[in-house]
């Protein structure tokens, strides 16, 4: 398919929000030993799991490095998609494509630049050249146009409302692993340009002890035009506490870009969760991934959910948090059947469900 070179703004493409209507989700099987424990097996039950929640609610393909194939097709049912991709690991919102639609129907893919969080100065892995080709293969197997955007930028920094605005963090996209070489305002014109938006909420920092320099999925999310939830602790020694008080205040001094004010939800996080040594002793430890040391503290986030059609999948913890995040998010999506998984296997490779998917929008 032809690689355009024009932007999505320039034609009329925007990316929806990802409460709007989707012909499926996408993922990528986990299997780095350095990175999961126990050779990658609690993870692959966990994604399972995921894959197969998701499809209840919209059609799932699941992209697998070769030698994983049979396995990956053994495991996953029938009614899920199973193709050969070549990755370096799973985060498919991280180096999956972008889906951006237009008035018509039409669906276009953004893939944009990718350096494993941070390439050499502080990465989390070395090499990221199979990654890097994920999301033009992707848009290949959907016989989907691809726009090549000129930014170092992960899926899982960036949420937008569908009606002009996104939302992002200081932290990450002006991290200077990321693009050193552009300044805030070029950066956000990218945004502009490749997500079709008018207005960018700046947020600061992610959660705490996030490896990938702050993402936004992880800390706030747009749950409807106008609305956002994001993840709180109301202890002040906690310190999430000061991040997500100059979140809370930020976003309560934004305005959307039709001018409205946003109503904030608070999703009181878990734990804090740490990293046990039964859990770290199950990682290889291998030069140029980062190492995974017992007692470090897990970025763990109610926030870091999926949203279905019809559905929302999100992560629990063994937590005595998790009953009221749960029934506070049905509360916050009375027409969406909301299911918890169990997602500490996901959460020990540094993410959770929203950074393993990637929706794919129906363009109506």
């Amino acid at each position: 398919m032809p690689t355009l070179t024009t932007t999505p703004r320039q034609d009329g493409f925007r990316m929806p929000a990802e409460f709007e209507p989707h012909t499926g989700c996408w993922m990528l099987w986990p299997q780095r030993s350095d990175n999961w424990r126990s050779g990658a097996k609690p993870a692959q039950q966990a994604f399972t799991k995921v894959a197969i929640t998701i499809s209840q609610f919209e059609p799932v393909t699941v992209g697998v490095c070769p030698e994983q194939y049979q396995n990956a097709r053994q495991k996953l049912p029938a009614s899920i998609r199973v193709v050969e991709i070549l990755a370096d690991d799973a985060w498919m919102r991280d180096v999956g494509p972008t889906f951006v639609i237009n008035d018509n129907g039409d669906v276009r893919g953004v893939d944009w630049g990718f350096n494993a969080w941070g390439g050499l100065k502080g990465g989390i892995y070395f090499p990221w050249d199979q990654d890097v080709l994920v999301a033009q293969k992707v848009l290949e197997i959907e016989r989907v146009k691809r726009y090549k955007a000129p930014l170092i930028l992960e899926g899982g920094s960036i949420h937008v409302d569908g009606q002009g605005a996104a939302i992002t963090t200081e932290e990450c996209l002006l991290h200077p692993n990321r693009n050193p070489q552009l300044f805030k305002a070029q950066i956000e014109q990218y945004l502009k340009d490749y997500l079709n938006v008018e207005t960018v909420i700046w947020l600061g920092q992610g959660v705490y002890n996030d490896e990938t320099n702050g993402h936004i999925d992880n800390l706030c999310c747009f749950i409807r035009p106008g609305e956002v939830a994001l993840t709180w602790t109301d202890d002040p020694h906690d310190p999430q506490y000061a991040i997500s008080e100059d979140a809370y205040q930020r976003l309560q001094a934004a305005t959307d870009a039709r001018g409205r004010r946003l109503k904030i939800h608070k999703l009181h996080q878990p734990g804090p969760l740490y990293l046990t040594e039964a859990e770290s002793q199950g990682i290889d430890q291998v030069e140029g991934s980062q190492p995974r040391r017992t007692g470090s503290r897990l970025p763990a986030s109610y926030v870091n959910f999926y949203i279905a059609n019809g559905g929302v999948v999100m992560p629990l913890f063994d937590d005595p948090h998790d009953q009221a995040a749960q029934t506070a998010l049905q509360a916050l999506f009375p027409d969406r059947k909301v299911v918890g998984l169990p997602s500490r296997e996901i959460l020990l490779g540094g993410g959770n469900i929203h950074c393993i998917t990637q929706q794919q929008p129906s363009g109506i």
